[in-house]
This record gives C-alpha cells, sequence and structure tokens, in this order.
C-alpha cells in the first residue's frame, strides 16, 4: 500500500528534475518551458496527495485551476515562440 511519503518522495523527485532541467538548459525554450510543466505537475501532485489522505476535495478543485493556468502559459509561450 503507498503511503503519503511514497507521493511527496515522488512529488519531490519530480520537482527536483524540473529545476535541474531549468538550471542546466537555458538556451533551449522549450525545454525550459517543458522543465516549468514538471513543476507544476509535482505541485499537483502534491494537492491531490494531500487532499486524498485528508478526504478533502479543496485540493482537487485547486488543481483545475491549475492546470487551466499551465494550459495557457503553454499556449502563449508555444504562441510567442512560433
Amino acid at each position: 500500500m503507498l503511503t503519503l511519503q511514497s507521493y511527496l518522495s515522488l512529488a519531490a523527485i519530480i520537482f527536483a528534475i524540473g529545476i535541474i532541467g531549468i538550471v542546466i538548459n537555458r538556451k533551449n525554450i522549450i525545454i525550459v518551458m517543458m522543465c516549468t510543466e514538471l513543476l507544476l505537475i509535482s505541485v499537483n501532485f502534491n494537492f491531490i496527495a494531500f487532499s486524498y489522505f485528508n478526504q478533502d476535495i479543496a485540493g482537487q478543485i485547486f488543481v483545475f485551476f491549475i492546470l487551466t493556468v499551465a494550459a495557457a502559459e503553454a499556449a502563449i509561450g508555444l504562441a510567442i515562440l512560433v
């Protein structure tokens, strides 16, 4: 059975990959945007994990707002790039 610690560890690993990707590769804007999305996904993963273990739906609702902002950010970033 997976515990809250397992989910938080996975989110921390994803967050670290995103930070490392931004620090190492600053020249390629596509990779920087993908790493920014990894950061947002790891935060969403934390919200979902805490929401599930606390039996509260507010965290899952907040994830939808973050996903909307992330989609808009990706669309605007790619439009500017093209």
